[in-house]
């Protein structure tokens, strides 16, 4: 393969819906090509992007794959992205490190929830994108209905290069407002006949080039004037239009083909490989530090790995972008992340699972390295005299969560080491080892996301595990203060042990004041404030801890032991053995021995002082609340709606966005725990939902009264 320069180099994100096409158009582009031979097809299992056990098995992507072909000197790198929501994490990657998103839309379908929902990344990060109305020969294609939808969501951006002549079984042909042709399929042909436009198309083909024509003269003050002056534009002045229109986020051409057909893919292709812009085009990433890093050749080489697999008779497969300099086979790098060395004995372009080798990929590229020594999934390695990290890609939080175990006991580390590695290849999961809940937690986008996560591991690593209830992660506060003490006393011959503790106890809010004195049962007990601690707490929260010791009645070498003792029972509260959180305890007083007073003795007096005022200062759980925003079609959102509110779910506010329904609430995690199944049952699957965490809240008193009856029943279990 020939070495291209970054202005050669069209990086390109294939996106859509499920079922929009974008394996089959993958598939088309390919072969069109010439890097292929036959086309696969999903029903087949051989298609170039799918490649992997579980996509063939479940006949849906499950990673973002890239696929590289040479095309009128150029280089295309495309990343066919999943179009489950489940799999979103595809899409996220692929868009961060592309310069160009291709949206298929279903042309039986429209614009659907999951359009919308990927389109939302397109604009956060600000890229380009082309729009290819797919699947024209589909029986319920209706390609005016789409381009209408499509212009209600994004209003004038929405600018038409091509129409089609007949919709479903009719379709054989395409208007090319751009290059003002006709192009016409015969019956089994392969390629089109390029006509002129029939003059019974010729009205509605003018009043289409008249809208592309204005709106690539917008774009350019030049071109502008021209048009004034002259009323037309070349095809190349229009093209330049177009992608400067692209550039500036206010135009999203419109083009139309049957990819399982292949017809009008050449077209695309053609006009992707003149008008995508390439990464010296694009806005500068910025490395962590906020500086911009330019895709220059000439600069110290960084390269930055997006994307890890595990592929049968390789191992790991690790893809990378060349964010500045030239990557050659042999090349040394420093690991910046890990502080270790690497070199890259050989380095490829690739098509799905064909790696193709290179000697050399220079910046903007996107290529891929096996067999590295130490490299994950967001590392970044430099050459000498530079000395970047990149961490630009921020993905969505989880919205479904299962505890897991291995049917085998003894296949409990192998199934850690099994979603570790997944954890590599997909970002989007999150896996936790909670000590809190005694259980493994696995967090990931959806319900298939964990479907297809088991049937890795069970058929790729022989693990038979099962999914659990996840226990939810509870807290225990104080709404009273109370006060206790407890003396600690033991004598068994030699050394005793004794110490006494005195305390109180009261719920702790950022900022409150400590007040001088305390009353209980009518009795006063002053405060000094002798010293205070705030720990923040792992689990959340705050302890804080005061020592109003006076007179020496408690040596200052014992209060460290106080505070253990204190932090031992915090970590196991006394309603459900949750953690405890926001707790002021002020140690008052006490008692302690010449000799038989210890630290073991002191740490034991402050455990149980505390839990007794504990248990007195009416203690209560919280819960975890999320943040739950929910995008719907406009017909679901009263059952959607009702279905919350018996989640216990508090209703924030209701808008709509880009034809959808946005409805925004505030929802209890073990509300939470099926919601993806419900959502897409309620929905027919048009809905979908993020969720993010945002506080404790106390729980109803009737679900605390449940949830201490049934901690009482595992004691007695257990």
């Amino acid at each position: 393969m020939k070495v291209y320069k970054t202005n050669e180099i069209k990086n390109i994100a294939l996106i859509g819906n499920s079922g929009s096409g974008k394996t089959t158009f993958a598939e088309a582009m390919l072969f069109e090509s010439g890097l292929i031979r036959r086309r696969g097809t999903i029903e087949g299992k051989n298609t170039v992007s799918d490649y992997f056990p579980v996509e063939k098995e479940y006949e849906y992507s499950v990673f973002p794959s890239v696929i590289s072909y040479e095309w009128k000197d150029k280089l295309m790198n495309f990343i066919d992205c999943p179009g489950s929501d489940d799999f979103v994490g595809g899409v996220v990657t692929a868009l961060n490190v592309t310069d160009l998103a291709l949206m298929l839309i279903d042309a039986a379908d429209g614009v659907e929830v999951g359009t919308i929902n990927q389109f939302r990344y397109v604009d956060e990060l600000k890229k380009p994108a082309v729009i290819l109305v797919n699947g024209m020969d589909h029986e319920k294609a209706d390609y005016e209905n789409t381009l209408s939808s499509l212009k209600e969501v994004y209003g004038n951006k929405i600018v038409p290069v091509q129409y089609p002549i007949g919709n479903g079984a009719a379709f054989n042909g395409i208007i090319d407002v751009l290059k003002q042709k006709y192009y016409h399929w015969e019956p089994g042909a392969t390629a089109p006949a390029v006509l002129e436009i029939p003059e019974n198309e010729k009205e509605r083909a003018a009043e289409y080039y008249q809208v592309l024509l204005e709106a690539a003269a917008e774009n350019d003050e030049g071109l502008m004037e021209k048009f004034f002056d002259q009323g037309t534009l070349t095809e190349e002045e229009m093209r330049d239009g177009i992608h400067k229109g692209m550039l500036n986020h206010s135009l999203y051409p419109v083009f139309c083909a049957s990819a399982e057909k292949n017809m009008a893919v050449h077209r695309i292709m053609n006009f992707l490989s003149m008008v995508a812009p390439s990464p010296d085009d694009m806005p500068a990433p910025k490395n962590s530090d906020g500086v911009e890093v330019a895709p220059d050749s000439s600069a110290p080489t960084s390269l930055f790995f997006f994307k890890t697999t595990v592929e049968p008779h390789i191992g790991e497969v690790s893809y990378f972008k060349v964010m500045s300099g030239v990557v050659k086979e042999g090349d040394d790098f420093t690991n910046t992340n890990r502080q270790s060395k690497e070199r890259l004995a050989q380095i490829f372009t690739v098509a799905g699972q064909m790696r193709n080798k290179t000697e050399q990929l220079q910046a903007g590229s996107i290529g891929v390295a096996v067999k590295l020594k130490d490299v994950r999934t967001g590392n970044t390695l430099n050459a000498k005299g530079s000395d970047h990290i990149f961490n630009f890609i921020k993905y969505p939080e989880p919205r479904y969560r299962r505890a897991i175990r291995a049917l085998n006991e003894s296949n409990s580390e192998k199934m850690n080491e099994a979603l570790n590695r997944m954890r590599e290849e997909d970002p989007t999961w999150i896996v936790e080892i909670s000590k809190e809940l005694k259980q493994t937690i696995v967090s990931g986008q959806g319900e298939f996301h964990l479907k297809t996560l088991k049937w890795r591991i069970e058929n790729n690593d022989k693990i038979e595990i099962e999914f659990l209830e996840p226990k939810i992660p509870y807290r225990e506060t104080i709404t009273k203060a109370a006060r206790a003490d407890y003396r600690h006393k033991k004598q068994s011959g030699g050394a005793g042990q004794f110490g006494e503790v005195h305390l109180i106890i009261e719920p702790y809010t950022e900022g409150m004041p400590l007040p001088e004195i305390y009353k209980f049962n009518g009795q006063e007990f002053k405060i000094q404030n002798r010293d205070t601690q705030v720990i923040n707490l792992d689990w959340g929260g705050k302890l804080v801890f005061v020592n109003s010791i006076v007179g020496g009645s408690i040596d200052a070498r014992f209060m460290p032991a106080i505070l253990k003792g204190i932090m031992g029972r915090m970590e196991q509260g006394p309603l459900t053995g949750s953690y405890a959180r926001d707790v002021r305890v002020i140690v008052y007083d006490g008692k302690m021995h010449p000799v038989d007073s210890n630290e073991i003795s002191f740490m034991l007096a402050g455990r149980n002082a505390f839990s007794t005022a504990f248990k007195n200062a009416s203690p209560k759980i919280l819960e975890p609340i999320y943040n739950v925003t929910v995008s719907v079609p406009g017909d679901y959102m009263g059952d959607v709606m009702s279905d919350l509110q018996g989640r216990r779910a508090i209703i924030m506010g209701m808008e709509s966005e880009k034809g959808f329904e946005k409805l925004n609430a505030k929802v209890p995690l073990k509300e939470m725990n099926t919601y993806s199944t419900s959502l897409s049952s309620i929905t027919g699957g048009r809905g979908s939902f993020s969720m993010k965490f945002a506080s404790y809240e106390l729980v109803p008193s009737d679900v605390q009264e449940k949830l201490l009856k049934e901690y009482e029943e595992q004691e007695k279990e257990d």
